[in-house]
């Protein structure tokens, strides 16, 4: 048994709880697992989505949502749900590449997406669906994209072109891209659970961090960071996944039900991520605890030029199918 280690132990006993759950009388259980406070666009979502599959389903579904790391932290919560310790998940979209899934990390590629309507093309698209597949194989079924935002940076210094971060410690969720991307910058690219962030800012272990405004402010990061930059440089977004063994088993109608409520809470979702981070930007600049700057178009371009290269540096990671059939919808070129 030493050989178990905490946090499978833990994934372990989750597993049991929902298996005894499961073997007693009573509706079917949805275990929602996700690491942002609940008055976040995903938290928003998933709190819809609870509301409509109970309601669609005439009490035949009971979801149980867990917020802000309850369940299980960011590098936890896809084993508990291939082991089916949980049932559902809206993780990042850049936490499919440590699991395989290299091509989903064209979303975490900088600028690549230069508004919600080009990003809107490829997650309802075939390329959004064609992703999907990849994930069968991990005994994960993809039900929907949810939009956050755009990501913005902080620090303790002002940060205005790319030479800025010259040796910052920047945190970043674990992906390839990300990391090459902090590389491009001349800093020092800091894998952490994002439940780990705010007390890293706080204690200087991290000098600088990449958010979208509404997780930002929800974790109060703009408290312990100087300075905050309007930099949209990519992009965050999540796959609501399921366990696949799970969602096959369900019965028929149940199924239908569970996916019309989806549909309705992915379009609730995704419009409030754009007001939710409207209004976060609008209250960390009111706060008064961090100066924010917008970038000036020169700005702009700079760090565009200073980010571009990570498109081709990656793209024999992600995969040159998938690279080239997001630059075609989107009407790009190299």
């Amino acid at each position: 048994m030493r050989l178990i280690n905490g946090r499978i132990a833990a994934i372990v006993a989750g597993l049991m709880i929902g298996m005894g759950a499961a073997a007693a009388q009573g509706p079917i259980v949805i275990k929602f697992s996700h690491v942002v406070a609940p008055k976040t666009p995903k938290g928003l979502g998933a709190d819809k989505f609870k509301e409509l599959a109970e309601k669609y389903t005439g009490g035949k579904v009971k979801v149980e949502v867990y917020p802000n790391s309850q369940l299980y932290k960011d590098k936890e919560e896809m084993e508990a749900l291939q082991l089916g310790a949980v049932q559902m998940l809206a993780p990042s979209l850049a936490k499919f590449g440590p699991l395989g899934a290299r091509e989903f990390e064209v979303f975490d590629l900088p600028f690549i997406f230069p508004d919600r309507a080009a990003l809107a093309k490829i997650t309802k698209g075939a390329v959004g669906k064609d992703l999907f597949k990849k994930l069968e194989s991990k005994g994960i079924t993809g039900l929907a994209y949810w939009d956050n935002g755009f990501k913005i940076f902080s620090a303790n210094k002002p940060i205005k072109r790319p030479d800025d971060m010259l040796g910052l410690k920047v945190r970043i969720q674990s992906s390839k891209v990300l990391e090459a991307q902090i590389k491009a910058l001349g800093a020092i690219p800091q894998v952490m659970a994002f439940s780990e962030v705010y007390q890293g800012l706080q204690t200087g272990v991290i000098d600088s961090q990449e958010n979208t405004p509404s997780n930002m402010f929800t974790q109060k990061f703009h408290e312990v960071q100087k300075n905050t930059t309007v930099t949209r440089h990519g992009y965050i977004g999540y796959a609501v996944i399921v366990n696949k063994k799970f969602w096959d088993g369900l019965p028929g109608d149940v199924r239908t039900q569970l996916e019309k409520a989806m549909d309705e809470a992915t379009d609730y979702a995704n419009s409030v991520s754009k007001q939710e981070n409207d209004e976060a930007l609008e209250a960390i600049k009111k706060s008064g605890k961090t100066e924010v700057y917008e970038l000036t178009d020169a700005d702009k371009a700079a760090w565009v030029k200073a980010l571009k290269p990570v498109h081709k540096e990656m793209t024999s990671r992600i995969g040159k199918e998938t690279v080239d059939a997001v630059y075609r919808e989107l009407g790009l070129t190299n």
